[in-house]
């Protein structure tokens, strides 16, 4: 890769930036966003010629990294092809996404319906769900993230659900499994899934199952925390969900396209869910996409009934052509199968050695190239670095965690008392170790705050 600093062109950037653009959950007075110059595989730089290694895939969707040359030509050539086109005709790009798409979801999944992200596609399936049922309510975890739009922020069990909560949405938060800080006073894994499970029957008996049209996971929790659930939990999920009518729905929006080591997270556990919604890995975020994978029965609900939804970009070419193009270059190249490697016999070991080092490690989970670390106070009573949903002074200890990598050429993803190791699915071991050797130095400063 070449890099040629330019810091006039970074000042012009960056003043522009602060003049004209509104950022997502930010306030506005407080952030001093990078100016970004480029990037390439594993790193991206600035415009003073500083590079960083991209141990966050940026918001965990460039899972096949910045500028994969064979999804670059794709989106040049499509383009020169034909633009756009509405969702009511049959185009290449947009008939062949969907084939390789429904060649790797598991079971009946075989019918796509494309959106511009995660939350639509949340938002659609809820919308499936409830005509399919004839049903409102719906359950998700407190423990989750599902997206920024109406429902889907209403569905989202972390702090972000707060300010926008209407208190009318129909959606019923309750636990799921997270045997570090068991809701249910479980001793082990096997505990912690048959309470978990318990405590959503009981939620459903008091909700009125009859009520309930869809029961939406994160197959593996993202942003909240990286949760692999326990063995057997998505599988009594399922069966409760058959049990009572109610239509089992994965977010596999983060989890999805290799991140896991797998296509998908639910290949774990051979489960299959009556609607599947994904986005960030289809493509990397190359141009936004997203969508749901629907079963033949949910299909069939609107055989000769018109689904009254749809979006001007539903299964936009260049959006298309660029999931086509990610999806081969997967397949051809081994990347998901790099993810498990990477995963298995690197990450984790490492990240378990650093635990042995650093007793501000209270715990380290994960799978492929989703790995979370929480750090704690004191590892006996599991108290986190940081309390929940800490801001300002309260968040000292994680902001200076974050900074110190930044500093060293590393960009991390933190979250509340975690840092996310989720580098791009292509990730080779040099650059693991790479960030790794500086995430080991920089946590003797977190090791200062524990008792």
């Amino acid at each position: 890769m070449t890099i040629s600093p330019d810091p006039v062109a970074g000042q012009a950037v960056k003043a522009a930036d602060r003049a004209h653009v509104f950022h997502s959950w930010s306030a506005q007075s407080l952030i001093d966003p990078l100016a970004v110059a480029g990037a390439e595989g594993s790193y991206f730089w600035d415009y003073e010629g500083k590079r960083y290694l991209d141990f966050s895939s940026q918001l965990v969707n460039t899972n096949i990294g910045h500028q994969h040359p064979k999804v670059v030509a794709a989106i040049q050539e499509q383009a020169a092809k034909l633009c756009t086109f509405a969702p009511a005709f049959a185009i290449e790009a947009r008939s062949e996404a969907a084939r390789l798409i429904a060649e790797r979801t598991p079971g009946d999944l075989d019918k796509i319906f494309f959106t511009n992200g995660g939350a639509e596609a949340n938002e659609n399936a809820i919308r499936m769900a409830r005509l399919h049922t004839g049903r409102q309510k719906v359950l998700s975890t407190y423990r989750s993230y599902h997206g920024a739009t109406a429902n889907a922020i209403a569905l989202t069990g972390d702090p972000r659900r707060w300010p926008n909560e209407t208190g009318v949405s129909g959606i019923v938060h309750f636990w799921g499994p997270y045997p570090y800080r068991s809701n249910f006073h479980a001793e082990n894994e096997a505990q912690e899934c048959e309470r978990a499970l318990a405590h959503l029957e009981a939620t459903l008996a008091f909700e009125g199952p009859q009520t309930v049209a869809a029961i939406i996971l994160e197959t593996v929790v993202g942003t909240a925390g990286i949760l692999i659930p326990p063995a057997g939990y998505l599988a009594g999920v399922r069966e409760i969900c058959d049990r009572h009518g109610i239509v089992f729905i994965l977010d596999e929006v983060m989890a999805g396209f290799g991140r896991t080591g797998e296509w998908f997270a639910a290949d774990h556990w051979g489960v299959t869910p009556d609607l599947l919604t994904f986005a960030k890995g289809v493509n990397s975020g190359y141009v936004p996409l997203g969508g749901v994978a629907i079963s033949g029965e949910i299909a069939a609900t609107f055989a000769e009934r018109p689904f009254p939804g749809g979006l001007t970009y539903s299964g936009h070419p260049l959006a298309c052509a660029s999931a086509v193009a990610t999806i081969n270059a997967m397949a051809e190249e081994g990347i998901v199968e790099n993810a498990k490697h990477i995963g298995e016999t690197l990450i984790g070991p490492e990240l378990r050695a650093m635990a042995e080092r650093h007793p501000s490690i209270g715990e380290v989970r994960g799978l492929g190239v989703f790995w979370a670390v929480e750090l704690v106070r004191n590892r006996e009573t599991r108290e986190p670095l940081t309390p929940y949903n800490a801001v300002g002074a309260a968040n000292a200890p994680m902001a200076e965690l974050a900074a110190e990598c930044k500093k060293r050429g590393l960009w991390p993803f933190t979250n509340m008392n975690r840092f996310h190791v989720v580098p791009p699915c292509t990730v080779s071991e040099a650059e693991v170790k790479e960030g790794l050797a500086i995430l080991d130095e920089v946590l003797t400063l977190t090791d200062q705050h524990t008792v």
